[in-house]
Order: structure tokens, then sequence, then C-alpha cells
């Protein structure tokens, strides 16, 4: 009871502390991620004990705490991307989040295989330290729907496909490892896999978020019904368009995201150049019931409403899983000091990291500037806690040894990264702004 008691006070005064010191903490070289992993890390075992992170017997706990972590995120940061699918500027999340996720698998699998791993574990490795998450810096991510810079951009939209794009590197793993994985009997099915698993998650998002947003929409402007509860369509939303997915045997992940790009674009051919909050206008309270049935603003006033809300929830959602991830690092602590482990974690934030994103971006409508930021800001996070768990759960012992790799890449990324992350895009977005000023006095 003593134990209880004093977890639910952690969590009020953690909270509340954040809450009201957001204005020092975003003025100092801090984010909320590291904060949550420090306290984390403090009740754990390796600290006062409040919380005990047994793997063994709750990794499938764990696995889907840190899924429906992911799920919030990789949604609302789609529905964060308002920018016509047409517009060269999706190119760069691209170029992120395929050529250079799979160069970064290459080179990290290619690493931990001459380090000494079977090759099987060694490219689960690789898998699993991909992703990228740039919730976890706030700087980082677009800061509103229609946000066109190009870096925030790149960097959130990378975060939104990555994460589904390592899942066929992850299974190649598990099949190298032992395990059974459908689709990778021959060449052929797991290319077979591959592709329909990239198809039917665009399909199955897209479609059931064109769905849904066509009958709220029906109900509301047509009969005044469905009003309110955005929340609720929100999250069965997700629910329904990650279940489908799993059930047809999609990356379920990818088709997420891609029901949230689909649903904000469901919008934009609505409401056009216009932002949403620019086309709703100052509302009042009393508005808000005539606003949502309007035909004119109704598109405007659904996106919003979702965005706000998953918003809302991703911060919880940050919140649950960095502290877990805090108590497991207490819990492992011994096993990340371990030199190997350590040495995956820096290979890949200084070495992999950079190398790939250069490669990829050859080519790119992007400055040096621009390139060397994204190179650096490579926030490794919820993704990386996922996979570790998932081939734990999978495979049991044979992977066991990504989880301490994993964790450090978290930490030394969520701080080094955090830390940096303000400075470092401030200084750049001073000097584009004086440029901009430059060129205009001309």
């Amino acid at each position: 009871m003593v134990e209880e008691a004093l977890w639910f006070l952690v969590v009020g005064v953690l909270l509340m502390f954040v809450a009201l010191a957001r204005g020092p903490i975003a003025r100092l070289p801090l984010t909320g991620a590291m904060i949550y992993l420090a306290v984390g890390v403090v009740v754990g075992p390796g600290g006062l004990g409040l919380v005990h992170a047994d793997l063994a017997q709750g990794v499938r706990t764990l696995v889907v705490i840190a899924e429906a972590g992911l799920v919030i995120s990789l949604f609302s940061v789609g529905m964060h991307l308002r920018v016509p699918l047409r517009d060269r500027l999706w190119r760069l999340p691209l170029r992120l989040g395929v050529p250079a996720m799979a160069l970064t698998v290459a080179l990290m699998f290619a690493f931990a295989w001459a380090s000494g791993l079977p090759p099987g574990v060694a490219l689960f490795l690789a898998a699993a330290l991909a992703p990228t998450d740039p919730v976890l810096a706030n700087e980082l991510r677009v800061h509103e729907a229609g946000d066109a810079e190009p870096v925030r951009f790149a960097l959130s939209g990378e975060g939104g496909l990555n994460d589904g794009a390592a899942l066929p590197f992850a299974m190649l793993g598990l099949a190298l490892c032992g395990v059974r994985v459908s689709g990778m009997q021959s060449v052929a099915a797991f290319a077979g896999s591959l592709a329909w698993g990239v198809a039917g998650a665009v399909l199955t998002g897209v479609a059931f978020a064109m769905l849904c947003v066509r009958l709220v929409l029906h109900l509301r402007t047509r009969y005044g019904e469905a009003v309110g509860l955005d929340g609720f369509i929100a999250i069965g939303l997700m629910s329904v368009v990650y279940g489908v997915a799993l059930l047809v045997h999609a990356y379920a992940f990818v088709a997420v995201f891609a029901a949230g790009v689909a649903l904000r674009h469901e919008e934009l051919r609505a409401t056009g150049a216009q932002r949403p909050a620019e086309a709703l206008g100052n509302v009042q309270h009393g508005e808000r019931t005539e606003v949502a049935k309007d035909p004119q603003r109704a598109h405007a006033w659904l996106a919003q409403g979702i965005t706000d809300f998953t918003l809302e929830i991703e911060r919880f959602a940050e919140f649950s899983v960095l502290l877990i991830i805090g108590c497991v690092v207490s819990a492992h602590w011994r096993e990340m000091l371990e030199p190997h482990a350590v040495l995956y974690a820096l290979v890949l934030v200084f070495l992999v990291r950079p190398v790939a994103v250069l490669a990829a971006m050859t080519g790119a409508r992007a400055d040096g500037q621009q390139r060397r930021l994204m190179a650096w800001m490579g926030i490794r996070g919820v993704g990386a806690f996922y996979y570790a768990l998932w081939g734990i759960d999978q495979a049991g012992e044979t992977l066991r040894a990504v989880l301490p790799a994993a964790l450090d890449a978290i930490v030394i990324s969520v701080v080094l990264h955090g830390s940096t992350a303000g400075y470092v895009l401030g200084r750049y977005l001073r000097e584009k702004q004086s440029a901009q000023g430059a060129a205009h006095a001309r």
C-alpha cells in the first residue's frame, strides 16, 4: 500500500512539475523526455525500487504499452503533415525514411556481424536501432499542421515512416534466428510479403480514414448527428486501422501513419491553402455545435479537434513510455555498461546515422546545413524500445543482447540530441531568417 501511494505521488508531482515549469524547461537544454527518463531510473529497481521491471514476467505487457505509444505518435505525426502530396517537400522524409533507414540497417548489420554477433541477431539489432522518434524532442517536429520548414518536416515524416519500414528487416532477423515467421519461406515469398505489407498498409490507412471522415461529416452536415467526442473518433480510427492491418498481414505502423496523413489531406482538399485555425477563426464556446455542422467549416473543425486530442494523448504516451524505459534502464544498467552494448550505440549515433543520411540526401533539394542537421538529429526512442522487447517476446534469450544496446542508444540519444536540439535548430533558423532578410534588402 505504501509503495502504491508513493508511486501515485511521484506520477502526480512529475505531471504537475512538467506542466507548471514548462517555460523554464523550454529555456534550458532539457526536454520532457529527459526528465521522464531520469525519474524512471530513480524510482526503478536500481534506485528507490518503487517499480520492479521484470522482463521475464512482464515483457508482453511492456510490448503492448510501447506498441500503443507508437500507434498514437504515428497517427499524430501524420495529422501534422499538412503539405500536398505532390509537393517536392515530401521527397525529404521519403529519402530519410526509406533509403537512409535501409542503409542504417545495412551498416549496423555489417558492424554487429563483424563484431561477432550471429547474423540473425546482428540483423535484428540493426533493425531495432534504425527507427527514429522525433516526438521526443519537440523542437524537431512540425509545430502545427501546415508547418513546411524543411528540416522539421523531414524529421517528422521520417519518424512516421521508418518505424514501419524497419519491420521487414526485423522479421528477416527473426527468421535467421530460427523463429517461424510468415512470408519468409523463400526470396519470392519475402518479396511478396514486403510488397503487400507496404501496399496493404497504405490502402488500409487511406481507405478507413477517408471512410471515417466522409461518414462523420455526412452525419454532421446532413442530419446534425455525431457531433462531439472527436477523441472517440480518433482512438476508434487508430484502433480499427491498426487491427485491420494486422489481420491482413500489412505493416500496421505504416497503416496508422497513412491514416493520419489521409485524414489531414481530406481537410486540406476541403479547406485549401487556408489553415484550419484561419478557417475556424475565433469560435465561441456556444458556437461549436453549429460550426461542426457547417459544411464550409466542418472539415477544419473535425481535423483540428482530432489533432488537438491526439497531441494531448501523445504527451501522456510519451510520459508513460519514457517513465517505463527509465525503469527498465534502472533494472538493466549493468548490462548497458558492457563495452559492446555501448559501442553499438556510439557507432549508430556518431557514424552510421550521419553517413546514411548524407548518402541518402545526395541530389536532394537541401543545403549543407540542413543535411548536417538531419544527419545529427536522428533521435532514438520508443521505436527502438518496442522492437527490442518484441524481439525478446518472439525469440526469448536469443535476442536478449539487443536490449542493452537499444537502451544505450535511447539514453545517449535522448540526452545528447535533447540537449542540443534547441540550440542547433535555433541557430539554423536564425541564420536562415538573416539570409532571407538580407535577400529582401537587396
